[in-house]
């Protein structure tokens, strides 16, 4: 399906998901967030289960945890519900949970954070730990990450980053902007003072869903972090564990730790390591990034949205203008890039089905 699987926006694509999932016969459920849409509409969690609930293996498929990133993640999901699995039945043992819009708020309002600013993948702290901290550099890069001044006129942004490219190298200053932070509540990669509303639904649902499986591959779908048109799959394993050579062998070279390195950083907060911790180790989630554009430029259009959010009125030009580059920086309208990354989706879905099934 490729390009013709992206819907224009959060409606359609909540519509076009459950409209999927009941033509293929899952079951079908609506988690109300009491949030609403630009158009007054309300927000949902939106979960499309096949399988018995006693299950021993489910395969879980999420979108839309970083809000506007769930353009890339719902057009996957309808691919799945539209044509991949026409006919598709669970078979015994196996049970398929698709999840549309973790983040309905951020999906919906072209935002990569929820209601709160939260970005939720940095906001499933382990019980007790405290919401607090920042990694080191953030504080010193603040004024160029989060600017107060309304966006317009010359903005030094390329000037300042570079310099902080050459001096400190992408892999630490990418570490350092977006592991995680806890001090700065209008601040890019905000892991919020609480856990969110996102958390909380799922932590109340997410038993129900997968069921009594004991052994879980949970795909979570993102985008913004990689080579263009390219997929990596990020997991909670060290290089040396058997959980990761086990995923290794599963999916291969694009399996990859959270670490500081060329492509990935390490984070704090993620769902990953919170499912892990919540269910055992029988829990793996693959947080599949699919690549779009340079990491300075995914950085500029955050900080542009951020930025217009908290100093301009909503519905204001500037401020749509930036959250329609956020989007593009995101989910890129280019044909190719859109067919090839769904194709890239989907195949990862279909091997993890036939994984966890075997």
């Amino acid at each position: 399906m490729g390009t013709a699987a992206f819907s224009p926006d959060y409606g359609a694509a909540r519509a076009r998901f459950r409209s999927g999932a009941l033509a293929l016969g899952c079951e079908l459920e609506g988690v109300a967030t009491g949030l609403r849409g630009p158009d007054g509409d309300e927000l949902t969690i939106d979960i499309a289960r096949m399988g018995a609930d006693d299950a021993r293996a489910a395969v879980v498929v999420s979108s839309g945890q970083h809000g506007v990133e769930g353009f890339l993640g719902s057009a996957i999901q309808a691919t799945l519900l539209e044509d991949t699995l026409g006919g598709w039945r669970a078979p015994p043992g196996l049970s398929l949970v698709l999840i549309h819009a973790i983040n309905p708020f951020g999906f919906a309002w072209l935002r990569r954070v929820d209601a709160e600013n939260i970005d939720v993948n940095r906001n499933f702290l382990a019980d007790g730990e405290p919401y607090a901290g920042s990694p080191d550099g953030y504080d010193a890069l603040d004024p160029l990450l989060n600017p107060t001044t309304p966006p317009g006129g010359f903005d030094p942004f390329w000037v300042q980053a570079g310099l902080q490219v050459i001096r400190h190298g992408m892999p630490r200053l990418r570490a350092a902007v977006a592991g995680g932070q806890y001090d700065y509540p209008r601040g890019l990669f905000y892991g919020g003072s609480g856990p969110s509303l996102s958390r909380r639904l799922l932590q109340a649902h997410l038993p129900r869903w997968i069921g009594g499986a004991t052994r879980v591959l949970h795909v979570d779908v993102h985008s913004g972090l990689g080579k263009r048109g390219g997929v990596k799959l990020f997991v909670d394993h060290a290089p040396d564990a058997p959980g990761f050579r086990r995923l290794s062998d599963m999916f291969g070279p694009d399996v990859e730790p959270w670490t500081e390195k060329a492509t990935s950083y390490p984070i704090r907060g993620g769902m990953g390591a919170w499912c892990k911790a919540r269910f055992g180790d029988g829990y793996d989630l693959l947080c599949a990034e699919f690549g779009t554009v340079a990491p300075l430029r995914v950085l500029q259009a955050l900080r542009d949205e951020n930025r217009a959010t908290w100093t301009l009125p909503t519905g204001h030009p500037r401020l749509m203008a930036a959250r329609e580059r956020l989007k593009e920086a995101f989910v890129p309208r280019d044909p190719a890039w859109r067919e090839t990354v769904v194709g890239l989706g989907v195949d990862l879905v279909t091997r993890s089905l036939d994984a966890a099934g075997a």
